[in-house]
């Protein structure tokens, strides 16, 4: 069974939904706003989909530029940072028991499912 980290406002992660209910794929939707990422649970996602938190930081938004842009950050700084603004992580991700993928754009979550 697949897992999709799912921010409902974004349209990227609902065409992620969207495509796993086509596929008839059997999965389980988490909403990290209603059930907001621990610093442990985001860095176990992020290792089965083998990316840094730099890899899923969300560079355009607002709060990132305004607050956090041309600042030297670590990656567990980073991965703090994430667990605590939820907009600034790129969505969705969606993982396995072993492995994951970061599904923007929908492609690589079509060919990660092929190659499972």
């Amino acid at each position: 069974m697949l897992t999709i980290y799912h921010n409902p406002r974004c349209r990227k992660s609902r065409e992620a939904v969207a495509y796993l209910e086509t596929q008839n794929i059997p999965f389980e939707i988490i909403n990290y706003y209603d059930h907001p990422f621990d610093a442990s649970t985001l860095k176990t996602v992020l290792d089965r989909c083998g990316l840094a938190p730099s890899q899923i930081l969300r560079k355009q938004e607002a709060l990132w530029k305004s607050d956090y842009k041309g600042k030297t950050w670590t990656e567990s700084q980073l991965l703090q940072l994430l667990v605590q603004h939820p907009q600034l992580i790129e969505r969705p991700l969606v993982v396995s028991e072993q492995k994951g993928v970061l599904a923007r754009p929908l492609e690589n979550l079509v060919e990660w499912v092929a190659k499972k």
